[in-house]
């Protein structure tokens, strides 16, 4: 027989002790973003307010990830198969629109 933590006909007290500290750090990252937006200096680069955002959205992402959809308990190598092909999708759309903007320009060089 296993050993139970709670006794026969209690019901165990909810542990929400690891979704406050997620609450917690995913409003501390919220908070920045919403600061970031209404008080960076127009003298900044817009490029780096946008490396910013984008690095804040997908330190959010990590945590809903894994807390959330509990991808941060399962073995590495489920992580990695659900890593890899998102990082291949992404370098897919990225080069995609890179070689769509180069199309563009190249029409817009031929065609005048």
């Amino acid at each position: 027989m296993g050993h139970h933590a709670t006794p026969a006909g209690e019901i165990a007290k909810p542990n929400t002790k690891w979704i406050w500290k997620v609450f917690w750090i995913l409003l501390v990252v919220t908070s920045v973003e919403v600061t970031l937006a209404y008080v960076w200096p127009e003298s900044l680069s817009v490029m780096l307010l946008n490396v910013i955002f984008i690095t804040l959205t997908l330190v959010k992402a990590f945590y809903i990830v894994a807390e959330f959809m509990h991808l941060g308990h399962e073995v590495k190598a489920l992580v990695w198969s659900i890593t890899i092909p998102l990082i291949f999708l992404i370098w897919f759309v990225v080069a995609m629109l890179m070689e769509g903007s180069f199309w563009l320009e190249c029409r817009q060089f031929f065609i005048q």
